[in-house]
């Protein structure tokens, strides 16, 4: 499995930065279908690092109303934390 078709986005907020600087794990938005094992691979592949661990976890997107009333839902996804070697960084501009 190539690495575009697992990898859609890093996800940038306080608590991934938290991660990121303390344990060395990353956060990154991923296809539905994509396994723990081509996660790892694909951000061994993409960041040349060493993947120590990856937890996943799918994301149920939540009901709003819009300014009719009428119900909607933002889209679900799935979250996977990547815990890298100690040493390993991925530096993201």
């Amino acid at each position: 499995m190539h690495a575009d078709k697992v990898l859609k986005t890093v996800r940038f907020t306080e608590k991934s930065n938290a991660l990121s600087a303390e344990f060395g794990q990353y956060t990154f938005e991923v296809f539905p279908t994509a396994t723990k094992a081509a996660i790892a691979s694909a951000v061994e592949k993409t960041f040349k690092v060493t993947v120590k661990r990856v937890n996943v976890m799918n994301i149920l997107g939540k009901t709003t109303r819009g300014r009719t009333g009428k119900p909607g839902k933002k889209s679900d996804y799935k979250k996977a934390i990547v815990t890298l070697k100690a040493g390993d960084k991925i530096e993201l501009v």
